[in-house]
């Protein structure tokens, strides 16, 4: 058996970028009405831990519907891509790439590039990946999949995963803008899979998001933690309700913090004075479930065609390979 090869780690972003863009985010979205609050900012030691409790809830779906879709069809997705360079965006622990690359790595695959804000935790994974595949190039890139997709590793026949229904987490318009920069960044031949939630009844939309044991309450939560420690903020969280909803129109779930007292919050790291009335609401994240039709005229509008697409036995979730012509 070969040497693993040590894997490479390029850090694009800057050390005070965390600090800065999280002022940025406060101040856009806390200043506007409704008020927001962006959803990557739920995901710091803590709240990464309560996401990993919230994909082994029963109630859950998502995480096991799309597993079993890449345990089922791994090497039709392999052989449908016929990449050289698998690349994960958002990869955290990269857990369920692994089983991409068992197939891929049978079939010739010779570079990986987890792309992922933390890190620890890209090091780490990158670190597993390279022992357990020896002789596949790890190239790990620290970064934020919403600004550094032109600087995706180059060359070879690539792949694009995108997992977990995150792309659900974007707004419409967001949406369209990702897919239209990823697309431009994409070589002919180069293709992106896409996991997706699908829509489904709205008992089990919000069964999945409003668990019996409050865990995905806490994680919701877990963005005023995060301000009142970062930016010394001096949110009162017993002082807020977690409200999550299905949207029919817009065929999403929409997860919010209410006030459930008049509330004046100093956030002194970003030297902002909040007045929340009763009853008012912070918008802090969308789950956005899509119908295979609506995915493909996404894809097809940034310029990428569907190749393929797979979906549990129970039509839960939907993974789909598009490519760039």
């Amino acid at each position: 058996m070969s040497a693993a090869r040590e894997p490479s780690v390029s850090v694009l972003l800057d050390p005070d970028w965390a600090a800065g863009s999280l002022v940025q985010d406060v101040l856009r979205g806390l200043s506007s009405h409704p008020r927001t609050l962006p959803p990557k900012w739920l995901y710091d030691d803590a709240g990464s831990a309560l996401f990993d409790e919230i994909t082994r809830l029963p109630e859950y779906y998502p995480y096991a519907a799309e597993r079993s879709i890449l345990e089922a069809h791994a090497h039709e997705i392999v052989e449908a891509s016929g990449a050289t360079t698998l690349i994960e965006l958002g990869s955290g622990t990269s857990d369920k790439s692994r089983i991409l690359l068992d197939a891929f790595v049978q079939q010739g695959l010779e570079r990986f590039a987890p792309v992922d804000v933390s890190e620890q935790t890209l090091r780490d994974a990158a670190a597993m990946i390279a022992q357990r595949y020896p002789g596949l190039e790890v190239e790990a890139v620290v970064g934020d999949f919403t600004l550094h997709l032109a600087q995706l590793p180059r060359g070879g026949r690539r792949t694009v995963a995108f997992l977990g229904g995150t792309i659900g987490n974007l707004y419409r318009e967001e949406r369209a803008a990702f897919l239209g920069a990823l697309a431009d960044v994409l070589e002919p031949g180069d293709s992106l899979l896409l996991g997706t939630d699908l829509v489904k009844s709205a008992d089990r939309l919000i069964a999945a998001y409003d668990d019996e044991r409050g865990v995905t309450r806490e994680f919701v939560l877990n963005v005023l933690r995060v301000l009142n420690r970062e930016l010394d903020a001096d949110f009162d969280l017993d002082g807020f309700a977690y409200v999550p909803f299905w949207d029919p129109h817009m065929e999403r779930m929409d997860l919010r913090l209410r006030a459930e007292m008049p509330q004046r919050v100093t956030i002194a790291g970003a030297d902002l004075v909040l007045d929340l009335a009763s009853g008012e609401e912070l918008r802090v994240e969308i789950s956005t479930k899509f119908r295979v039709s609506k995915i493909a005229a996404e894809l097809e509008a940034a310029g990428l065609d569907v190749t393929r697409v797979w979906t549990d036995e129970n039509a839960d979730f939907a993974l789909t390979l598009a490519t760039k012509a």
